[in-house]
């Protein structure tokens, strides 16, 4: 048994209890209320399940098991998925019994790749990033058991260890699909010796001479890795899988929202913002030039892309450590200078504006241009690496709702003319 599956077994059982005494105790109290206005906007605000792996605070951002996100940057991907699980971070032994159970499932079996050369030339990232994950569902250890008549006690056993094998594979099927769809060459095979996100930068077969791009990564994929239960990759990852369909199917769904430009495109938008500015000015503008700028874009009832957020009234903490990280790692560069001015720049200008609710850059702001540095310059991919991440909050949140006992997500709903007619 891995020492993570340990982990959780110790775990489980005091959640469930727990749980059950909360719902004794507290089962008919209320949480929340639904207004007219908030059932025809998308349910924003209403507070209707639980997501224990994550917490997002309009005041201090990402919280994960409890630990605000600045306070954890430096851990691994490997470290955030234990620790979204469990709620603890991994000691040495446990961290090196995950990293060696990863390494031992990153080969993506030959008929994806066959599935995905299949595919038009100009496929987007995204749909042949989901399609390889699809193509995988014939290997759901969760499937095989089920078909066999597997007790429920044990659905979270096979949940996880279906996440641990598709989570292995993901940069590998990412960056195999990055070479593949912008004609980089031949696949470049995983490395057993190799970390998560150093896998994913050595088979892209981008140069990496200091390591830099590597630590990047790591940020990246920890940053990216989960952000409560509402959000649109998130729910739909969670309504699917509730329906006890297997991880290849539930994470395909949710990236499939992560997908779509309100969601997972964002960065795109924002990194080509920046190089809108740098081609307008030749390079780094001055401070006084770019608020001009910033103002005429506003008058213009245009919006400043990457700042503002549905949640947050704060700098989103993953924009500071993409910041931190760049101030620290990239020199010279006036497309990051950009992004480091726009800090300066943008708050001052939508608080002076008066219309923005929040003022404050999010991830998106800064992300795109940190890729951009590294060489990674191919826009539409950007949202394969937002996926490789996020699949590891998707997976976590599973694997509880399975030990828990989660029932299928059903919500009623009402029509128009019942509303007319009753409230």
């Amino acid at each position: 048994m891995s020492l993570l599956k340990e982990q959780l077994k110790n775990k489980i059982p005091a959640v469930q209890e727990e749980i059950k005494n909360l719902l004794h105790e507290k089962g008919d109290e209320k949480i929340s209320e639904v207004t007219v206005s908030q059932a025809y906007s998308g349910m924003r605000g209403i507070k209707a399940f639980v997501c224990d792996t994550s917490s997002v605070s309009a005041d201090k951002g990402l919280i994960i098991r409890g630990k605000p996100l600045l306070d954890i940057t430096n851990i691994a991907p490997e470290e955030v998925f234990f620790l979204l699980l469990t709620g603890d971070l991994p000691t040495v032994n446990q961290m090196d019994n995950l990293k060696k159970e990863f390494s031992s499932h990153l080969i993506v079996p030959d008929y994806v790749w066959n599935v995905l050369k299949a595919l038009p030339k100009d496929t987007h990232p995204m749909t042949m990033f989901n399609t390889g994950i699809l193509a995988m569902q014939g290997e759901s250890i969760f499937q095989k058991k089920y078909d066999k008549g597997m007790p429920k006690e044990e659905y979270w056993e096979a949940i996880l260890d279906d996440g641990i094998r598709l989570l292995a594979k993901l940069p590998t099927l990412g960056a195999g699909i990055y070479r593949m769809r912008f004609n980089k060459g031949p696949k470049i095979a995983p490395d057993s010796t190799k970390d998560w996100a150093g896998n994913f930068v050595h088979m892209t077969g981008l140069p990496d001479e200091q390591g830099s791009f590597h630590k990047l990564m790591q940020l990246y994929f920890m940053l990216h890795c989960d952000h409560e239960g509402g959000n649109v990759s998130a729910f739909a990852s969670h309504t699917v899988a509730s329906a006890l369909s297997d991880p290849y199917y539930a994470v395909s769904a949710g990236l499939n929202g992560l997908a779509g430009p309100l969601h997972g495109l964002a960065n795109q938008e924002c990194l080509k913002f920046v190089l809108n500015v740098f081609d307008e000015f030749k390079g780094l503008p001055s401070k006084n030039a770019l608020t001009e700028y910033c103002w005429n874009r506003l008058n213009n009832g245009r919006v400043i892309p990457g700042y503002g957020h549905a949640v947050l009234r704060c700098p989103d903490p993953r924009f500071s450590a993409f910041i931190d990280f760049g101030q620290k790692h990239i020199k010279n560069d006036e497309i990051f200078g950009i992004v480091d001015l726009l800090f300066k720049v943008v708050p001052g200008v939508l608080k002076e504006h008066g219309k923005a609710k929040n003022p404050w850059p999010n991830v998106d702001a800064a992300s795109g241009s940190l890729l951009y540095y590294y060489g990674l310059k191919e826009f539409n991919f950007y949202t394969v690496l937002f996926s490789i991440s996020r699949s590891m909050g998707m997976i976590s949140q599973m694997v509880w709702e399975r030990a828990l006992g989660i029932p299928i997500t059903r919500p009623k709903s009402v029509t128009t003319e019942w509303i007319k007619n009753n409230i």
